[in-house]
């Protein structure tokens, strides 16, 4: 059992019930689970590319990655219908747990002039979106292997009702907001 699903069953859950005032324990906002995605551009020309997509991102969640497949056809960006463009994954549980606590503690620290995320990358129903401009950060990944660095978008899914609920909720797992 991870660290941080220990944390959450005690101080996190006391914590949200003192700041909101919620009368029962089930209501209590909870992750969800996180979707890591990564758009792979170039797989268009290099099939190799989405193969080295697909590993990095398996490296770094632990999990088998699912491809991605255009929806619709682009003619401006040569792209058609069901061709290959990306890979995600989804995590819950354990591993979910476990992948927040690495983004939170080891890579994001480690992003160049880290000032912290931003507090306003909230949909409207309590789930986050965070950019990450490159998967070095992650000590998982090995600087000498990577053919090209990539980007990866994550998102946060929780149970909270308003954007307030989870940002707190965030804060509270150690989600370095900027001040």
């Amino acid at each position: 059992m991870s660290r941080l699903k220990d944390l959450y069953t005690n101080e996190i859950v006391d914590a949200m019930i003192k700041k909101f005032g919620y009368k029962n324990i089930m209501e209590v906002p909870k992750l969800d689970k996180i979707v890591i995605n990564m758009g792979v551009g170039e797989a268009k020309e290099n099939a190799k590319a989405l193969d080295a997509a697909v590993k990095d991102l398996e490296t770094i969640t632990g999990q088998k990655a699912v491809l991605t497949k255009a929806k619709n056809s682009i003619a401006n960006f040569k792209i058609r219908e069901g061709m290959a463009i990306g890979c995600k994954t989804t995590l819950r549980g354990d591993k979910m747990y476990d992948f927040m606590d690495r983004l939170v503690n080891l890579a994001l620290p480690r992003v160049r002039d880290f000032r912290g995320v931003s507090a306003n990358s909230f949909d409207g129903r309590g789930n986050y979106a965070l950019g990450i401009k490159e998967q070095l950060i992650f000590p998982e990944i090995e600087y000498d292997k990577v053919e090209k660095v990539r980007g990866m978008d994550v998102i946060v899914v929780t149970t909270a009702k308003t954007d307030e609920e989870a940002r707190e909720l965030l804060r509270l797992f150690g989600m370095p907001y900027e001040k």
